[in-house]
Formats: structure tokens, sequence, C-alpha cells
């Protein structure tokens, strides 16, 4: 039997914190922890606290709790109802440190951005219906409240070619393209680095 479609009408976003960590915390432990138990902890990365993380025998999940309680990670998380059911990871360059490519990165950039997008996720019931693009134009306009600026996000360019929704880590350049973007440079292999400005709202 086809499993059928999600119902897309009425999704909201919100702010990740401590309002919405419980329900942003069950999408991620319906997918196991997300790429080996990351729990969408790689883009922050920061060196303190992996000694700090060391020393008190920290994982992943309360890493990032702690992050979000301490105002130190942010998202627009998707919610339709109480289930939280996409995120988009967005915060400035040093709160998400670490990206792929960092090499290749630095040595073709010619400044820093006030924002970046490092992560988009769509729970596996949700994908291919325009959630991931929700997420995005969601974090877009939780920036503008906080005062807006210049933003980078790192999509995969698939030139036109149909790739598994579960290696889109920050979905594709077209989607980017839709909310604005535009294209800078590339970034790795089939990786781009695209660039908005945000008014603020």
């Amino acid at each position: 039997m086809a499993k059928a479609s999600p119902t897309l009408d009425g999704l909201r976003i919100e702010p990740l914190g401590p309002e919405t960590w419980d329900a942003y915390a069950a999408l991620i432990e319906r997918h196991n922890g997300i790429f080996g138990g990351c729990w969408c902890t790689y883009f922050h990365d920061l060196s303190s606290d992996k000694r700090l993380r060391a020393e008190v025998g920290e994982n992943n999940r309360a890493f990032k709790q702690r992050l979000v309680h301490e105002g130190k990670a942010h998202a627009a998380v998707v919610l339709d109802g109480d289930r939280a059911v996409a995120w988009c990871q967005y915060g400035q360059p040093e709160e998400l440190p670490n990206i792929h490519h960092r090499k290749e990165y630095d040595e073709t950039s010619t400044r820093q951005p006030d924002y970046r997008l490092t992560c988009i996720f769509v729970d596996r019931d949700y994908r291919r219906h325009g959630v991931a693009e929700s997420a995005l134009r969601g974090a877009l306009d939780l920036i503008a409240l906080a005062g807006g600026g210049v933003v980078e996000g790192y999509p995969h360019d698939t030139q036109g070619k149909k790739v598994s929704a579960s290696f889109l880590y920050n979905t594709t350049r077209t989607t980017y393209e839709r909310c604005g973007f535009v294209f800078d440079r590339p970034k790795g292999q089939k990786n781009t680095v695209m660039v908005t400005t945000v008014a603020p709202a």
C-alpha cells in the first residue's frame, strides 16, 4: 500500500529554544540521532566545548541541549501541530565555525557572512513536499527579526540529477535560488557557496 502524503496545511515555524527542545529532540530520536548520532552538533564543534565535553563525558545530545538552553544554537523548527518535522540550522560564524571543505572555503573567501545556514533536515515522511524550502525561508525570517545581514548557505549542486534526500544535508542549489540566494563560488565537489542579504524586519 502506498504511503499517504503528509498534510502540509498549518505547518508553522518556531525558533529552536527551551520551549521547542522536546519536539526537536523527538525528531532527531526518530532518525537515530541523525548521521550516526551527530545531533546536529558537527558545525558547532567548538574547541573549548570539545575539551569540556571530554572532561565531563558529555554526549552529543547533552551538548546540543546545553547549547540550546544557553542560547548558543539556533534553528528554524518546522512544526506540524506539536510534532517537529524539519529544521534549518543557522547562526553567526563564531557559533558555527566548522563547515565542510573548510580549507578551500578559506582560500577563496573574501569576507565573513553575518550568518551561516549549515544544515537542513526533514523528517523522512515529509520529504519531497517542499518542507526544506519552508525551513529555509523560516530561518531567513528569524534572521530578519534578529537584524538581518549577509547570509551564506552551502547547498548541493545536483546538476539536475535525482539524489536521495537522505544525502542532502543542506538541500539543493535550486531550492536556495528560489529563496533569493545567488551563486558565489564552488566549495568541494558538487557543493556551493550561495549568498543573500536579508533586510531587518
